[in-house]
C-alpha cells in the first residue's frame, strides 16, 4: 500500500483499508475508541490488481485509487471516496491510464489538495509522471505529463500546509521533485537531490508551513530525510525494509516527527525526533510482539491528539493496533488485536 491506510475520519473514528485478494476491504470503530466493525468490501465489485494508494484530506475524507483489469493486456486506474467511515465508500469510478490504454505502468500516489480535490500520479509509459486531478465542481482534468524519466516505483505524494500538492519520486541516482507553485496549477519539477535511493522506501510528510520532508532509505541502509533547498540528511540506520510511517505530534509539549518500521526482529520499530531537526539524532524503541515479513505498519492521530499505530500482516490478514499511553513519553499501551 502506498500512503497511510490507517485513517481517521472527520467523526473521529479510525479506519483502516485492507487489500484483500482482488478487492480491498475497510474496517472501521464502531465509536471513537470503540470496537472494530467486521470488515466490509470497499468501492463495489469490481476486481482489481494488488496495490492500493490511499490519500487524506483536510476534510476527513479517504480517497482510494488503484488499477483495475479492463481487457485482456491492459488495465486502467480507479478511484473511491469515502466520507465517513461507518458509511461504505462510493464505488470504483474509472479514470483512465496515462498512456491513453496499456497495461498497469506503476504504483500510483494520490494527495488531496486544501479544496478536497484529490491529485493522483503514476509513472508512464516513458518512465515520467503523469497526473489527473479532480476539478473542484465534480469530473477530472485531462492526464498532464510532468515530465522525469527512470521513475522507480511508488512515488511519495503529499500536502502541504499552504494546501498545494507535492510528489516525490525516486529515480537512478537520485529524488525529483514536483510542486504545485498555486492551488489547482500543475505540479512542475523543481530541484534535484542526488543520492542512491533504495526503490520503494519514499514517504513525505508535511513538516512545517514552508516544508515537506521526504524520508528513503540509501543504499548504505541508512534512513534519510530531504527537504528541497537543503541537502539528504542520514537520520539513523533503517530498521526493515519498504517505506517508513511517519507523523507529526506532540511529545512533551514538543513538535516531533514520529517513524516507524518493522524491525528486522520482526517486532514494530518507533523512532521520534523534533521536527525539522534531524541533526538532534533519533534512535529505535521496539514494542509489540513479533510480525510477519509482509507487515505493513501505519500511523496517525486520534481525535484527542494521540498516536496510533497500525500493523497489519497481508498474508494473515491479521490487523494490531495500540495508542499511546496517556503519560509523559512515548510509551504505548498494549498491542489489541482488532
Amino acid at each position: 500500500m502506498n500512503g497511510e491506510w490507517l485513517h481517521r475520519g472527520r467523526d473521529g473514528r479510525l479506519c483502516v483499508y485492507l487489500p484483500s485478494g482482488d478487492t480491498v476491504l475497510c474496517r472501521a470503530e464502531l465509536g471513537p475508541g470503540g470496537p472494530w466493525e467486521a470488515p466490509r468490501k470497499a468501492g463495489g465489485d469490481q476486481k482489481l490488481h494488488r496495490g492500493l494508494s490511499v490519500g487524506r484530506g483536510t476534510d476527513g475524507y479517504a480517497h482510494l485509487v488503484a488499477w483495475r483489469p479492463t481487457s485482456p493486456g491492459e488495465s486502467g486506474l480507479v478511484h473511491s471516496t469515502h466520507f465517513r467511515p461507518h458509511l461504505a465508500p462510493l464505488d470504483w469510478q474509472p479514470i483512465g491510464h496515462p498512456n491513453k490504454a496499456g497495461e498497469r505502468t506503476g504504483t500510483p500516489a494520490v494527495a488531496v489538495d486544501a479544496q478536497g480535490r484529490a491529485h493522483v500520479f503514476v509513472r508512464n509509459g516513458g518512465g515520467g509522471i503523469s497526473m489527473r486531478a479532480q476539478r473542484e465542481k465534480g469530473g477530472w482534468d485531462p492526464w498532464r505529463d510532468l515530465k522525469g524519466k527512470g521513475v522507480q516505483e511508488e512515488p511519495a505524494a503529499v500536502t502541504g500546509e499552504s494546501g498545494r500538492v507535492e510528489l516525490y519520486a525516486a529515480v537512478p541516482g537520485g529524488i525529483l521533485h514536483w510542486r504545485q507553485e498555486k492551488p489547482g496549477a500543475q505540479p512542475v519539477m523543481g530541484e534535484r537531490t542526488e543520492v542512491p535511493v533504495r526503490p520503494g522506501t519514499l514517504r513525505a510528510l508535511a513538516t512545517s508551513a514552508e516544508h515537506t520532508t521526504v524520508f528513503f532509505t540509501d543504499d548504505s541502509g541508512d534512513l534519510c530525510a530531504w527537504r528541497p533547498g537543503g541537502k539528504p540528511v542520514p537520520l539513523l540506520t533503517a530498521a526493515g525494509p519498504g517505506p517508513v510511517s511517519a507523523v507529526r505530534c506532540v511529545i512533551d509539549g514538543h513538535d516531533c516527527t514520529l517513524l516507524a518500521q518493522r524491525a528486522a526482529s520482526g517486532r514494530l520499530a518507533l523512532a521520534a525526533y523534533p521536527t525539522e531537526q534531524e541533526p538532534a539524532g533519533a534512535w529505535w524503541a521496539e514494542s509489540g510482539p513479533r510480525l510477519p515479513e509482509d507487515t505493513e505498519v501505519s500511523l496517525t492521530l486520534d481525535e484527542d491528539g494521540r498516536v496510533v499505530a497500525a500493523a497489519l500482516a497481508p498474508s494473515t490478514g491479521r490487523l494490531l493496533v495500540t495508542r499511546r499511553k496517556d503519560e509523559p513519553g512515548l510509551a504505548l499501551q498494549a498491542w489489541q488485536e482488532v
